[in-house]
C-alpha cells in the first residue's frame, strides 16, 4: 500500500485559511483565492487535495461549490471533500463535479443509515468518514459540539455500515505543529482493520517518514495544512521523499496475519461435514458469532451453503442479526448472484460478499461488483480439488457438488484481474480432514497471485495455522469444525502463533 500526502485546503469566506484546533475565531488566512493554493500544491507534485468546506460544516449544506468545482477542473488533482455533506443529493452533486470521494463527518455520527445508503449507492471507494476526537471522545457539527461517545466504537459500528477508510484527526492537535497521535491512531487502524488517514498537528516532514512506517498497519496517508502554509514542511521535497519510500520494498511487510471462524449455514444453522457432505449440526450461528468475536476472532465467515444449489437467497435476516452482534468484519457468500443481491447483503450489515457460483457461471460480475462497490467487498471463493490423471487443481461449483473443468491457477489469475480483492481458496481434499492446509495449492495460488488469500480445509491443529502462514504467502487461514466443537480456541491458537513469531493481532 502507498502512503499519500493530502494537502488541505480548508475554505471560508471564499478563501483559503487554516483554524487552530478547530476554533472558528482563531483564524488564518493563507490565499485569498482557494484555487491559487490548489495549483502551488500542484506544481509541487501533489496527487491529491484534500478539501473542506469550512461554512458548509457549520452551515450543514454546501457554501463553496462553485470555487471546489473550479479547483478540480484547474488541477484534474484527485480531490476528497467534506464539509456540509449530509444527505445523498449534496454527495451526489460533489461527485457529479468530479470528487474522487467524499467526507462524511457529522451525518456520521448522528444518522450513520444515511453513510450506508451512501455508499450503497456510490460504493465504499467513494466515502471516506472523517472521525474527530478529543480525549477519545468524538466531536461533531465541524468540532463545535462535544460528545461523550466512545470514537473506538463509533467507528466498529460504522465498519458494520461498510466504511473502509476513516480520516482521524486528534483536535488536540490540529494547528499545533506538535506532532500527530501515532499511538492512537494506530489503535484505531488496529480495532477497525480500515485505512486511517491522519490529520492534526503534523509538523515536520520527519513526522510524515515517521507515519510512512506503519502503511502496512493501515496508517493510508497523511493530511497537512498549516506545515505546509508556514514552510515548515517544503511539500515537493516531502513528495520526492515519499516515492522512495512507496517504491521501497526493502522493509519487510508488517501486515499481521489473520485468524478467521467460517460457519457454514444450512437451514439456518452451523453445519460441518468431511469433503463438503455428511454434515453435522454444530449449533446457532448468531451466538457462535458472538463467540468468536468474543474470544479474537479477526474477521468472520458466513457461509449459506445450500443457497446456491437450492437456488435459494442468502437468509438476510439472520446476517443482519449475526452482524448486529460482532464488531469485527464480516463476509456473507451463498446464493449471491447479481449486483441487487450485493447490495443487499451488504445493507444487512455485512463488510465483504463472497461470490463462487456466480462468479464461474458470469465472471463480468466480479468486474461489475468490484467497480461498483469497491474491490475490498468483493470475495471471490475458490473450491478446489486435486485431478490426479490431469495433475492440475480444478475448479467446483455449487458447494462442491459440480465441476468447472479449468485450472486454478488460470481461474484464481482471472479473478484478480477482474478486481477481486480477495480470495478465499478451500481444498476439498483437505476440508474436514483436520491434516492440515493443503500446502501445495496455497504456494500454487500465492504464487500466482498479489491479492490476499485466505486458506481453508484442513485446520486440525495449532501447527496447520503455523505452516500455512511460513511455508506459503497465505494472508489469512479459516478454520470451522477445531472452533465449534471446542477442540482449541481462537486464543490459543494466537498465543502459539505469536510465540512462534507469527504477526498476528493481539489484545
Amino acid at each position: 500500500m502507498n502512503f499519500n500526502i493530502y494537502p488541505a485546503i480548508d475554505i471560508r469566506g471564499g478563501k483559503c485559511v487554516r483554524l487552530y484546533q478547530g476554533d472558528y475565531n482563531q483564524e488564518n488566512i493563507y490565499f485569498d483565492n482557494p484555487v491559487d493554493a490548489a495549483m502551488k500544491w500542484k506544481e509541487s507534485g501533489a496527487t491529491w487535495l484534500h478539501i473542506v468546506d469550512l461554512d458548509g460544516a457549520r452551515e450543514a449544506a454546501p457554501v463553496n461549490l462553485p470555487v471546489i468545482k473550479e479547483i478540480i477542473e484547474k488541477t484534474g488533482l484527485k480531490v476528497q471533500i467534506g464539509g456540509g455533506i449530509r444527505d445523498r443529493e449534496t454527495a451526489k452533486s460533489y461527485l457529479e463535479i468530479g470528487a474522487k470521494r467524499i467526507i462524511l463527518g457529522s451525518v456520521a455520527l448522528n444518522n450513520p443509515q444515511v453513510v450506508a445508503e451512501i455508499i450503497s449507492m456510490y460504493g465504499s471507494d467513494k466515502v471516506v468518514v472523517s472521525l474527530d476526537g478529543r480525549n477519545g471522545k468524538v466531536s461533531g457539527e465541524g468540532w463545535l459540539v462535544k460528545t461523550e461517545k466512545d470514537l473506538l466504537e463509533v467507528a466498529e459500528g460504522l465498519v458494520k455500515m461498510g466504511v473502509k477508510t476513516f480520516i482521524y484527526t486528534d483536535i488536540e492537535r490540529d494547528g499545533t505543529l506538535n506532532g500527530p497521535n501515532i499511538k492512537n491512531t494506530l489503535e484505531l487502524a488496529k480495532k477497525t482493520g480500515r485505512n486511517i488517514i491522519v490529520a492534526g498537528g503534523v509538523s515536520s516532514e520527519e513526522d510524515c517518514l515517521e507515519l510512512s512506517k506503519y502503511k502496512d498497519q493501515g496508517i493510508e496517508g497523511i493530511i497537512t495544512g498549516r506545515a505546509i502554509y508556514t514552510g515548515n514542511i517544503n511539500l515537493e521535497n516531502l513528495l520526492n521523499k515519499m516515492k522512495d519510500v512507496n517504491s521501497s520494498n526493502d522493509s519487510p511487510s508488517m501486515l499481521t496475519k489473520r485468524i478467521i471462524p467460517c460457519l457454514d449455514v444450512k437451514e439456518g444453522r452451523v453445519v460441518k461435514g468431511t469433503s463438503f457432505v455428511e454434515l453435522k449440526d454444530a449449533g446457532d450461528p448468531v451466538e457462535l458469532a458472538s463467540l468468536y468475536d468474543a474470544e479474537g476472532a479477526d474477521e468472520l465467515v458466513f457461509l449459506d451453503i445450500s443457497a446456491s444449489f437450492e437456488g435459494r437467497k442468502t437468509m438476510l435476516e439472520i446476517v443482519k442479526k449475526t452482524a448486529e452482534t460482532i464488531t469485527i468484519p464480516f463476509t456473507v457468500g451463498g446464493g449471491i448472484n447479481s449486483l441487487e443481491d450485493i447490495k443487499n447483503v451488504l445493507r444487512a450489515g455485512a463488510d465483504k460478499v463472497s461470490l463462487n457460483t456466480a462468479a464461474v457461471k458470469n465472471p463480468e460480475l466480479i468486474k461489475e461488483a468490484a467497480e461498483k462497490f469497491g474491490n475490498q467487498c468483493i470475495v471471490v471463493a475458490i473450491d478446489a480439488k486435486y485431478n490426479a490423471q490431469k495433475d492440475m487443481y480444478e475448479v467446483y461449483t455449487h458447494g462442491g457438488r459440480n465441476i468447472a473443468d479449468f485450472d486454478v491457477i488460470e481461474w484464481a489469475k482471472k479473478v484478480e484481474s477482474l478486481g477481486a480483492g480477495e480470495i478465499l481458496l478451500t481444498s476439498m481434499d483437505q476440508d474436514g480432514h483436520k491434516e492440515g492446509y493443503d500446502l501445495k495449492l496455497l504456494d500454487l495460488v500465492c504464487s500466482n497471485v498479489s491479492i490476499p488469500v485466505i486458506a481453508s480445509g484442513g485446520a486440525g491443529k495449532k501447527e496447520d495455522f503455523y505452516d500455512a502462514f511460513t511455508k506459503t504467502n497465505t494472508d489469512a487461514c479459516l478454520a470451522a469444525s477445531i472452533f465449534h466443537y471446542q477442540e482449541t480456541t481462537i486464543k490459543k491458537i494466537k498465543e502459539y502463533l505469536k510465540n512462534e513469531g507469527v504477526m498476528i493481532r493481539w489484545e
